[in-house]
C-alpha cells in the first residue's frame, strides 16, 4: 500500500531525509514497545519520541501493527549482522582452544547478547511473543536459526581437526549458546548490566562446561588430527 507524503511543521525542522526519519521512527518504536508493551504503546508516543509528526509515522508504516513488525525485523537483521561479524572471528585453528573459545564467547556476549539491540529483542520476545507467534516464528528462522547453523559448521570443523568429539554439531552449537546465555538471563530480566570482569567469569564457566562435555582427550585428539590431515581437503 502506498501513502501520500505529507510535510508537517512538527517535523520540517531540522530537515531530515527519508532514511533518517525511518531509522528514527524504528529506534523510537523499539524503545516505546519495550517500555510500554505493544498494547500500551501508540503512534503518538512513538512520533513524539522520534520527533516527527504522527502523519509521518503513518506515511512510513501505515499502522501500529506494521510498525511493530518492522521494528522486530530491523532489530533481528542488526543482531544477525553483528552475530556474523563475531562468527567470522571464531577460532577455526586454535593454539589454545579453551582461551580462544572464552575470548570468542566474550565477543558474543558483548556485541550480540548484552548490547542494546539484544536487550530490545529479548524484551519484545518475552512480552509479546505469545501475542505475535507468526512474527516471532519468522524471527526464530531468520535469527537464531541462521546463527546456530553457522556456528554448528564451525564446531564441525573443530571436530574434524580433532579438537572436539561431537555426535551432532547442531546440538553442540545450541548448547554452547545456551551455556553462554544461562547466567545472563536473570540479570537481563531485571535490567542489570554486568561488567566485563563478570562477563568473563560467566563465559569462562560456560566454555569450561562445554569443553568438559565435548573436548577430546589428548591421545584421541592427536590420532584424529593425524587421520584428518591424511584425508584430502
Amino acid at each position: 500500500m502506498f501513502f501520500m507524503h505529507v510535510i508537517n511543521a512538527t517535523d520540517r525542522l531540522p530537515t531530515r531525509g527519508h532514511a533518517a526519519k525511518r531509522l528514527s521512527i524504528l529506534e523510537a518504536g523499539a524503545r516505546v514497545f519495550c517500555r510500554e508493551g505493544y498494547t500500551g504503546a501508540n503512534i503518538d508516543m512513538i512520533a513524539a519520541e522520534a520527533s516527527v509528526s504522527r502523519q509521518t509515522v503513518y506515511n512510513h508504516y501505515g499502522d501500529k501493527d506494521r510498525l511493530f513488525a518492522a521494528v522486530v525485523t530491523e532489530i533481528t537483521q542488526r543482531c544477525n549482522a553483528r552475530s556474523f561479524e563475531v562468527l567470522a572471528t571464531f577460532p577455526d585453528q586454535p593454539a589454545d582452544l579453551e582461551d580462544e573459545l572464552i575470548a570468542f564467547a566474550m565477543r558474543l556476549t558483548q556485541k550480540c547478547v548484552c548490547d542494546e539491540d539484544g536487550k530490545y529483542l529479548r524484551k519484545l520476545i518475552q512480552s509479546e511473543g505469545e501475542r505475535h507467534p507468526h512474527l516471532f516464528a519468522g524471527w526464530r528462522t531468520e535469527g537464531p536459526g541462521k546463527v546456530w547453523s553457522a556456528l554448528a559448521a564451525r564446531f564441525a570443523r573443530l571436530a574434524y581437526a580433532g579438537h572436539l568429539k561431537l555426535d551432532d554439531p547442531d546440538v553442540a552449537a545450541r548448547q554452547f549458546i545456551a551455556l553462554v546465555n544461562a547466567e545472563l538471563h536473570i540479570p537481563a530480566l531485571f535490567g542489570e548490566k554486568l561488567e566485563n570482569d563478570q562477563l568473563r567469569e560467566v563465559t569462562t564457566r560456560a566454555v569450561k562446561t562445554f569443553l568438559r562435555a565435548y573436548r577430546r582427550n589428548g591421545k584421541e585428539g592427536q590420532e584424529t588430527t593425524r587421520v584428518g590431515r591424511a584425508l584430502p581437503a
